[in-house]
This record gives C-alpha cells, sequence and structure tokens, in this order.
C-alpha cells in the first residue's frame, strides 16, 4: 500500500554563471509555469537549472564544464523549495572541477545522499533516441529511475561499474605483460558477479511494476489499442554472470574488454509485435516516448511518496493536437504535482490550459 504521493515546488530559483545567465533570480507562483521567449533567449537553460537542482547534473549534457557560462570557471543555482510543509534550499556549486551540494547550507558528505530527494521527469525533443539510439542511453534510462528509488542500487552500480573498468584496465595489461596471476581477476569476477546479480534482479522487478503503468499512458495518449510489450534483455538470463566471466575470459582478453554483463543488457520496444525503433511511425514513436515519462513520474511518484516536477522542453511544437490535448487532460488530472515549460508562443499555453487554469509565465 502506498500513501498518496505529497506535493513538492520550486518556488524561485538564482543562477550565476550558469549556460547563458550571468545572473538571474526567477519565481515559480503557480502550479503550473511557462517560460517564454525567442529563441536563443535561455527557456532550455533554465529548465535545466531546475534538473540540476534534483539530480546534481545537467539534463543534456554529461560534462559539467558546458553548463558554465562562456569564460567562467564556475557557476551556482540555488533553488528554495517547498518540501513536506517546510521551506528548504538547495545550492549547487562548480568551480574548476570540484562540485559542491549544500541543503539548508550544511554541505552533503556525499553527493548520492541527496539523489532521491527531490526529482524531476523531464520531456525534450532529442527523447525519442531513447527509442532510436543505442542500448546504453536504454540503460542509462532505467538506471536513473532505479538509482533514486534504491539507494543500495545506485551504490552496487557506481561499484559495479568501477571494478569493470579496473577488470578492462587488467585485460589490457595482459596483452602488454601477460601474467599467470589470476589473483586479481578473481576479485574483480567475484565483485561484478556479486553487484551485477543484484542489478539483473532489480531491473526485472521494475519492469514487471513499470509495464502496466506504460500500457496505460500509452493508450490514454494515443486512443490505439495495439499490444505494447516491453523485454528486457541480459546475459544473466542464460547463466550466472560468474560463468559468463569465467567461460569467456579468452574472448575478453582477445577484446581486451568484458563482453558479457549487464552493463550490456537492454529493452525491446514493440508495438503489434513489431520492434518500434524499426518499424514504428513518428506518430507512436512520440506516443511511446511521451508514455514512458508519464509511467516514469508515476513510478517515482509511488516509490519516493512525492510528486516530481514536470519539465517540459518545447514539447507543443512537436504535437499534434489531439495528443496535445490528450497529454493536457493527463497533466492536469490527479496525481500530477508542479509543471514547468517552455515555448516560444505564450498565447498558445494560455489556450492549451484554458480559461481559468493557473497558469504563469515567465518572460525572457
Amino acid at each position: 500500500m502506498f500513501l498518496s504521493p505529497a506535493l513538492i515546488s520550486l518556488n524561485k530559483i538564482s543562477l550565476i554563471q550558469f549556460r547563458n545567465y550571468s545572473s538571474g533570480s526567477f519565481e515559480f507562483s503557480a502550479p503550473v509555469t511557462c517560460i517564454t521567449g525567442a529563441n536563443g533567449s535561455g527557456k532550455t537553460n533554465l529548465l535545466d537549472a531546475v534538473y540540476y537542482l534534483c539530480y546534481t547534473k545537467s539534463y543534456f549534457t554529461a560534462y559539467q564544464q558546458n553548463s558554465v557560462q562562456a569564460g567562467m570557471d564556475g557557476f551556482r543555482v540555488t533553488g528554495g523549495f517547498s518540501r513536506l510543509g517546510q521551506d528548504e534550499t538547495i545550492s549547487c556549486k562548480w568551480k574548476a572541477g570540484k562540485k559542491e551540494i549544500f541543503r539548508n547550507n550544511v554541505e552533503y558528505e556525499k553527493l548520492t545522499d541527496h539523489i532521491g530527494i527531490y526529482s524531476a521527469v523531464m520531456i525534450a525533443p532529442d527523447d525519442t533516441e531513447l527509442i532510436n539510439g543505442s542500448s546504453e542511453l536504454r540503460r542509462k534510462w532505467a538506471d536513473s529511475i532505479l538509482g533514486q528509488a534504491d539507494k543500495n542500487y545506485l551504490e552496487r552500480l557506481m561499484r559495479y561499474q568501477k571494478i569493470l573498468l579496473q577488470r578492462n584496465a587488467w585485460l589490457k595489461n595482459q596483452f602488454t605483460k601477460p601474467t599467470t596471476d589470476r589473483t586479481e581477476l578473481e576479485y574483480y569476477n567475484a565483485g561484478l558477479a556479486a553487484d551485477g546479480a543484484y542489478i539483473y534482479e532489480q531491473r526485472k522487478a521494475f519492469l514487471h511494476q513499470f509495464l502496466p503503468l506504460l500500457n496505460d499512458y500509452y493508450h490514454r495518449l494515443s486512443g490505439g489499442k495495439e499490444p505494447l510489450t516491453v523485454s528486457y534483455t541480459s546475459d544473466l538470463q542464460l547463466k550466472p554472470l560468474a560463468d559468463w566471466l569465467d567461460q569467456n575470459l579468452q574472448n575478453d582478453l582477445r577484446f581486451q574488454r568484458t563482453l558479457r554483463g549487464i552493463h550490456k543488457d537492454d529493452w525491446d520496444f514493440r508495438l503489434n509485435e513489431l520492434q518500434l525503433k524499426q518499424f514504428g511511425s513518428q506518430g507512436q514513436k512520440k506516443s511511446f516516448l511521451f508514455a514512458l515519462k508519464l509511467a516514469q513520474y508515476a513510478y517515482l511518484s509511488k516509490v519516493l511518496g512525492h510528486l516530481p516536477i514536470l519539465l517540459l522542453d518545447d514539447i507543443f511544437e512537436k504535437l499534434d493536437q489531439s495528443r496535445m490535448e490528450a497529454l493536457l487532460k493527463i497533466i492536469r488530472g490527479e496525481g500530477f504535482g508542479q509543471v514547468i515549460l517552455t515555448d516560444t508562443h505564450p498565447g498558445r499555453i494560455r489556450q492549451a490550459f484554458g480559461e481559468g487554469a493557473e497558469v504563469g509565465f515567465i518572460y525572457l
């Protein structure tokens, strides 16, 4: 049994040397806020700053330096939140390669301690790469969800990735300085097998809980009845990772990297039993993507006990009328909290949400 998720909201944000902002402060006083302005004015950057406060990283780039204003050596993003009836301040600072995160002026000992305290779900134009792109993108997407829901998962995943790098380095060293001593290798294998087994089981359990949510949102968005399936594929479905690592050693040595493990897992999205990536129409992919993100929102609401902030980047430019109406009906209903979106046309947003809707605007 889950309690009703609590409402958590961002009330204000200030930026210093973040992306194209030398400095700036903005308030969010309505349940729905539209950030509007011409292309290049910084709408997406402001949305990304909100995401950064929740996850201590950018949604759009893996490199911290890319979030720094050109010519500067660091940035700061500070947000004022309402959380469970209390006001809180989160401050993220990055300078010269060092990141510091503060909650109510107290620095976190570990950055990972912040994950799961605040949450956001972003829907952006390039997200179709989740469907069309590599398996790495789908793994990162699932890991980002599971890492919030389960601290143990996040710690084991980080440890697995660290040991994987060490094992791959050992394999490369064998190419130039071969040795018969397998003590170090056995240590790496044991670590990967233990953490990999846990990650595999949690990914399986996640899909079991997630799929009904995905099905529901897809059919509400598309109005279609076509059957939707998601299959999780992993080497560990065939045999334990310890066996793979032992039996595949010669291949690993030949290629100088670990060829089997949960770092090769993937999710296969299908409609009407046909692979969405290869055979889906643009409309089907859009509906699936939005359903994927809305299901992510619903899942996080349940497991975290609070409503994430929904961030929509320039999506109304990309949606036809029927899908836009279906999406608006969903996000204005029960089970959704604060919404922050970007659009070049404020009039379109006023019309979309209708007279009487509490919609605030930030003009850039």
